[in-house]
Order: C-alpha cells, then sequence, then structure tokens
C-alpha cells in the first residue's frame, strides 16, 4: 500500500481538493494500493468541511466530494506516510518544523510531481481562483499517478 497525504493551510480548498481528485483518479484507473488523505498544518479550520467555492470546482470538474473534517497533522504522523505533499512553500516550512526536520526525503511539493520543481499551487482563499487552483492541482496529482507505483 502506497500512502499520500497531502497538507495546506487550513485543509479546506488546496489539500482536500487533492485528496478528492487523486482518490478519484485512483477509482478510475483501478489503483487500489493507494491510501489518500489530507490535513492542515494549521489548527484554524478544524472540523471545517471543504470551503464551498471549493467544492462547487470541483463538482463542476465532475469530481465527488467525500464528507471532510479538517484536521491538522502531527508529528507522529511522518512514519505513517510514504510521501507528504504540500501546495506551497509556507506548508513546506510548517511541515518540516511539525515532523521535526524530513530525514526519509519524504516531502515534496505537489507541482515537483508535474515537471515543475519549487512552483506552488496557488492559494484561492486570496485568488479566489479556485477552477485554476483545481487545473494546477490535476496536474500535480496526474503527474504523481504517473510516478508512483507498488513494488
Amino acid at each position: 500500500m502506497i500512502k499520500v497525504l497531502f497538507i495546506c493551510h487550513g485543509n479546506i480548498c488546496r489539500s482536500a481538493a487533492a485528496e478528492m481528485v487523486m482518490k478519484q483518479m485512483a477509482r478510475e484507473q483501478g489503483r487500489k494500493d493507494l491510501q489518500i488523505a489530507s490535513a492542515a498544518a494549521t489548527r484554524e479550520e478544524i472540523g471545517n468541511d471543504i470551503y464551498p467555492p471549493m467544492k462547487k470546482a470541483l463538482a463542476a470538474a465532475g469530481y465527488q466530494c467525500e464528507r471532510h473534517a479538517a484536521r491538522q497533522t502531527t508529528r507522529a504522523e511522518y512514519s505513517q506516510w510514504d510521501y507528504i505533499v504540500g501546495m506551497d512553500d509556507e506548508n513546506m516550512w510548517d511541515m518540516r518544523h511539525i515532523y521535526g526536520g524530513d530525514p526519509e526525503g519524504k516531502l515534496s511539493m505537489l507541482l515537483d510531481w508535474a515537471g515543475k520543481p519549487g512552483q506552488e499551487i496557488d492559494d484561492p482563499w486570496y485568488t479566489r481562483d479556485f477552477n485554476g487552483v483545481l487545473k494546477q492541482i490535476e496536474e500535480g496529482v496526474r503527474g504523481m499517478m504517473r510516478s508512483i507505483r507498488s513494488n
């Protein structure tokens, strides 16, 4: 089983969307070898569902949204996941702080997987471009789906 955890600031937009996108792509490709989840770097949105405009963009693009409650990642989770994927530089800083570094090289940014190392996924909380962000997320998730395979 390959375990993937997506992280963003509050776990109500980007990381939650990446989780839903990857889960649906996995179902469509018959990839039963993936365990996919998401979490926040902060506590601000704990318990909240996917932000309505992000949920609307996902639905319009044909993605099923499962029940979601934002949660914060913990230091103990570092050992539980194979890939821990952030959306921007701030998320990467937060993850290194929470996990006490990255001794096993598990941390990456989502667009690294699309051949765009260091490029951030825009934060739609500020840009209000939920559809554009969803396209960035799809690009990164497609790259991950091509790259990660069970042994």
